[in-house]
């Protein structure tokens, strides 16, 4: 793959932090409302419910012809900055027409 089709592929993904809720929302809304088939909304440990709130927020009061597709979930493992390595749950939500 070129580093071109990398991005592209990546252009339908939403990955959730600590911003408000509403923020991700619209960000899936506007990727949906310009055509993209379907959206991953990503996130990892404690932003797991969040993510579940932006697929039902989007699915249940947006946009009611939006399903979910797929859920992934997964474990990471991630090193800290004092070398440590931790185990962080992680979750793919796709979301689309």
């Amino acid at each position: 793959m070129t580093e071109e089709q990398v991005e592209k592929k990546d252009d339908n993904v939403v990955f959730i932090g600590k911003k408000p809720t509403i923020g991700y929302v619209l960000a899936v809304l506007t990727q949906l409302n310009q055509g993209v088939p379907e959206v991953i909304i990503k996130a990892r440990g404690k932003q797991i419910c969040k993510a579940v709130t932006v697929a039902e927020l989007v699915r249940k009061r947006y946009l009611p012809e939006v399903k979910i597709k797929d859920i992934k979930i997964d474990t990471e493992e991630l090193t800290a900055e004092d070398g440590r390595t931790m185990r962080v749950s992680a979750i793919e939500i796709v979301v689309g027409k």
